[in-house]
């Protein structure tokens, strides 16, 4: 697919994914061209990748050269930020900044706040609700077999209620069903 340098037509999270979705047989020659790292980096960086393709090292320094140059800094420690947390990662000192950009790669759902108050909502029936199960029953398996995490937080209690506290800055819950199926709820 197309990459575009205005954030309007990519994302700057997605043009960070696409340079580490480079093609192993292209990422060195892309160092060389889209990077201004020194001759000796791009050398130990072929180097790690010969050795150690699966890290995918070179790839990384790639997208991260890559992003900075057309972004600037601060937006390609964020889309590297993202990337992290949407492959796995701590929501540890997150910024709010950085969850919105999450929330622009995710399916996202709203809720009314008021459903966080009280007794909460169940946990179940939000995931059913987010479209991350097919039934509450489902979503009970899910998280009794330790698939669920909300806010990077392993689930396995399936009658788990979710209360105003548990929102990311007062509004937000990064849902996750499994590796790779997220969703973001949006209380409001």
């Amino acid at each position: 697919g197309a990459v575009w340098l205005d954030v309007a037509r990519t994302s700057i999270y997605q043009f960070y994914q696409y340079w580490v979705r480079v093609d192993d047989r292209d990422v060195v020659r892309y160092l060389n061209f889209f990077t201004f790292l020194h001759r000796d980096e791009i050398e130990a960086l072929a180097r790690q990748h010969a050795e150690q393709p699966h890290a995918r090292v070179a790839h990384k320094a790639l997208a991260r050269e890559a992003t900075v140059l057309v972004h600037g800094e601060e937006a390609a420690s964020e889309a590297i930020r993202a990337s992290e947390i949407l492959f796995g990662g701590s929501l540890d000192g997150i910024t709010e900044a950085t969850f919105r950009e999450i929330a622009g790669e995710v399916p996202t759902h709203e809720v009314a706040l008021d459903r966080f108050g009280g007794e909460g909502l169940w946990l179940p029936e939000l995931l059913h609700e987010a479209g991350l199960a097919q039934s509450r029953g489902q979503s009970r398996k899910d998280i009794k077999g330790g698939g669920v995490y909300v806010n990077s937080s392993r689930i396995d209690d399936d009658q788990h209620k979710l209360k105003t506290g548990d929102l990311l800055f007062g509004k937000y819950l990064l849902l996750r069903r499994g590796k790779r199926n997220y969703a973001v709820v949006l209380a409001g």
